[in-house]
């Protein structure tokens, strides 16, 4: 892949990088002020359990992407970046364009959603 797009996909990924990490930030302070409320009643307890839950479930999730975007980078440095972990093909433009971070072409990504790979 040439330098200048190598650039520019690393910079997405930094990109993404931080508002990732800007996100979880603000659910763990958003947490921390939910634990802090006091809930008194059964609906209120419930409610904040359920926003606690929810801001859990996304920072899994954010976690999960940023591990992606990790690797991503990884890959930028030792030019491993655009092929396919998997049969090792160079990647369509356009799935780097729309998801910087996917380490699959999109037919390994189909194989490994229905359980093939």
């Amino acid at each position: 892949m040439e330098h200048k797009k190598l650039k520019t996909y690393r910079e997405k990924l930094i990109q993404k990088k931080e508002e990732i990490l800007v996100a979880y930030n603000k659910n763990k302070n958003y947490g921390k002020e939910a634990d802090e409320e006091g809930a008194q009643d059964v609906a209120d307890k419930a409610a904040s359990s359920y926003t606690k839950e929810f801001l859990f479930s996304l920072s899994n999730n954010e976690r999960d992407v940023l591990q992606l975007v990790e690797e991503a980078l990884a890959r930028v440095n030792t030019d491993d970046f655009g092929v396919c972990v998997v049969c090792e093909d160079e990647m369509d433009r356009k799935r780097l364009e729309a998801v910087p971070w996917a380490k699959r072409c999109l037919t390994c990504q189909e194989k490994q959603e229905q359980g093939l790979l």
